[in-house]
């Protein structure tokens, strides 16, 4: 196999998760850009999984040499699926779903731990969820600033429920290696049901005090990660 000497070998693809849009990305995208990496991100519009695993695919496709797949919550499960392809080396979950095979982000929220946080998902509406405006910053962005968080709230994109049911065939983590961000403050995904899915996928894990918008509240640790990864598959492909 063909040595990769540079981080400009490998490309970084960034999914974003339920709720949100790529441009959440930026500040790790800048990082990973100055360290030499070449990086795209994925606008997948979550409304299913299947779809979503299509655009991703999409620009896996696009780029030249290895591809680290990095997912954040709801991206877990799109990177976990869109993984199997050749051209990935490697998967990052940032306080994100790593669901198993026949799994989706139903079965994996529905019996959440006692006395974890609830996250302020509205009824459905047209097929689509939302999060209460009021408690977005508390429960999706608690040490982002007060402004940005209300932007957020403000600019939700509707995270379709079928997404939410779209099941795994066959998980990539499985035979592609993986790294995991544990936030240890999230109020969306509960940090010992991270942790169950973290060493499930026998991921290296790090843990960081931050909320579940980790990727832009502390993208300097959300990129060590990733930095980390990419060159973990370096060394595998020497």
């Amino acid at each position: 196999m063909a040595e990769v000497s540079s981080p400009a070998a490998i490309t970084i693809v960034l999914v974003h998760g339920g709720f949100v849009d790529g441009s959440g990305w930026e500040s790790v995208y800048k990082i990973l850009k100055k360290s030499g990496y070449s990086v795209a991100i994925v606008q997948n519009p979550t409304i299913s999984l299947a779809d979503d695993v299509a655009a991703t695919r999409l620009i896996v496709h696009k780029q030249k040499g290895p591809v680290i797949l990095v997912g954040h919550s709801y991206g877990g499960v799109v990177i976990t699926e869109a993984g199997n392809d050749p051209s990935v080396a490697g998967l990052v979950y940032i306080a994100a779903f790593a669901p198993d095979k026949g799994e989706s982000v139903s079965t994996l929220i529905k019996d959440p731990p006692t006395g974890a946080p609830v996250p302020p998902i509205l009824p459905p509406e047209g097929g689509y969820l939302f999060l209460d405006k009021a408690k977005f910053p508390a429960s999706f962005a608690a040490d982002v600033k007060q402004d940005k968080a209300e932007f957020m709230a403000d600019s939700q994109v509707p995270w379709g429920v079928e997404a939410l049911n779209g099941t795994i065939s066959e998980p990539a983590w499985k035979t592609k290696p993986s790294w995991y961000l544990v936030t240890t403050d999230d109020r969306m995904i509960p940090p010992p049901a991270q942790r169950l899915m973290s060493k499930r996928t026998g991921s290296a894990v790090v843990e960081v005090a931050g909320s579940h918008a980790i990727y832009i509240s502390q993208p300097n640790a959300v990129a060590a990660l990733i930095e980390e990864a990419a060159k973990g598959v370096q060394g595998r492909r020497k």
